[in-house]
């Protein structure tokens, strides 16, 4: 802008001009769009409902994605633009990959999301009787404030490995006519004690024991009464014996479901939906692909929620694996198109919360209803644990964004000294792939119900539409 256009200016118009000007989505989008935005949600609480573990959800994704013609993948076979096809890793963790115009060797587009979320999990031998009630000891899973999780309604989901490999899937407490389980928790009468521990310890991670029932077996002589009748209910139930929970996958998840929150239904709230909202819309993206430019792998992940480790986790190899057979099958070296390979890791951000500032500097913060937040580093206390994306590729990012109309915001997770997190952008990034974390502002994140905005939600699919079609 020149000098003397400038001085003609009022302040007011230079503001506008110079300033960037952020502004509620809803005052932003069409009354046809916000229509979109909630009609886009329906379907989303559909897949909160039904894939509340890692195993559930890739279940949900394969479907979808068979639904609209991908196909195994086969490393054997030779692929050509519009091809669609899917991986799934131990029934945890799937790849879906469309095959673009350009040569694989000019890199590929990758969106990760995960699809863990915080959970009890049932421990190795986890029935037990005590005083006439029966209890699952547990071990939580991911970061969790303990003391959330008691007196909430839980539903019991997983996988049960008989001494004979035969498999048995569990889901009780989702159904109306299901009964659901609970974490009991001292009345304030008598919490006076309990009161004084530090807020780390106002529950225990030993006292998360889940109560299963407390009518006893009829038989005076026996001991173990309760355990005996809650072993006589699984065994008729799925026929196993105690010794087949020593190889069970058994997780307890929120038994509510996904509802509008608010007077004008602005926001869902819901368990999961960290990651699982970039999971959805990172999928909705993908399987509405038709002719991408350049071929996009969509990475649904497990256990980003306790480090990533783990054969189904993204620092393990598979990912890598499955970019160098595919780019095998046209005859180039996998580590030549991850070098030229682009990543938005979708993965959510923390919200500003009115009711708790202090803990925010507001305006490096997402907000509610502020758009898509793209994260541009992650870690704590000096960056520690992330990958830092450079400015040529936010960059690039930004100008896409934009001219996609995208609705999108910048955030940080919390103060300096306060915040911080981690996503699965560090392990794509050492790849040698440029990587920048974009996702959805969540309240309450790793609450068992979260809220996001509607208006974000969406913002987050054209995102990554934009991204994948670019």
């Amino acid at each position: 802008m020149a000098k003397k256009e400038q001085k003609e200016l009022t302040a007011k118009e230079l503001k506008e001009k110079l300033f960037m000007n952020k502004k509620n989505a809803a005052l932003i989008m069409s009354e046809d769009e916000l229509k979109k935005c909630d009609k886009f949600c329906e379907g989303y609480k559909t897949f909160l409902d039904k894939g509340k573990t890692e195993r559930e959800a890739a279940a949900f994704i394969k479907k979808a994605a068979e639904a609209k013609g991908f196909v195994p993948f086969d490393k054997k076979k030779t692929y050509k633009a519009g091809d669609k096809v899917y991986y799934v890793n131990r029934e945890k963790s799937v790849i879906l990959s469309v095959i673009g115009s350009e040569p694989v060797e000019n890199g590929v587009n990758i969106v990760a999301a995960h699809i863990d979320s915080p959970r009890l999990d049932m421990k190795q031998v986890p029935l037990y009787e005590k005083d006439e009630v029966g209890y699952f000891k547990t071990h939580y899973y991911g970061g969790i404030k303990k003391y959330q999780w008691p007196t909430v309604p839980l539903s019991l989901h997983g996988v049960i490995v008989k001494s004979d490999g035969t498999k048995v899937t569990v889901n009780i407490g989702e159904e109306d006519s299901d009964p659901v389980f609970c974490v009991s928790d001292l009345l304030p009468h008598l919490a006076s004690a309990q009161y004084k521990r530090n807020a780390t310890e106002l529950i225990k991670g030993e006292e998360l024991n889940i109560i299963i029932g407390s009518r006893p077996f009829k038989d005076d002589e026996a001991s173990e009464r309760v355990k005996l009748n809650l072993m006589l209910i699984l065994n008729e139930k799925y026929g196993i014996t105690e010794a087949d929970l020593l190889s069970a996958e058994l997780e307890a998840v929120p038994a509510f479901k996904a509802k509008d929150v608010g007077l004008d239904r602005s926001l869902v709230g819901a368990y999961g939906q960290d990651d699982r909202v970039c999971a959805y819309t990172e999928l909705m993206a993908v399987l509405e692909a038709k002719s991408p430019r350049r071929t996009v792998v969509a990475v649904l992940t497990d256990k980003e929620e306790t480090g990533s480790d783990g054969n189904t986790g993204l620092r393990s190899s598979y990912l890598r694996f499955f970019i160098a057979d595919l780019a095998a099958c046209f005859g180039v070296r996998g580590r030549d198109v991850l070098a030229k390979s682009k990543c938005l890791s979708a993965d959510v951000n923390a919200a500003y919360d009115p009711t708790f500032p202090d803990v925010f500097e507001k305006n490096n913060s997402a907000v509610l209803n502020g758009g898509v937040c793209v994260t541009k580093y992650t870690g704590s206390r000096g960056k520690s644990g992330t990958s830092d994306a450079s400015a040529e590729f936010v960059g690039e990012v930004r100008a896409l964004l934009d001219k996609a109309g995208v609705i999108w915001q910048t955030g940080e997770l919390g103060k300096i000294d306060i915040g911080g997190g981690g996503t699965v952008a560090a392990y794509i990034a050492n790849l040698d792939v440029d990587t920048i974390d974009v996702g959805v502002p969540v309240l309450s994140m790793h609450a068992p119900f979260e809220i996001t905005a509607k208006t974000d939600v969406y913002a987050a699919y054209k995102a990554f539409s934009a991204f994948i079609n670019a």
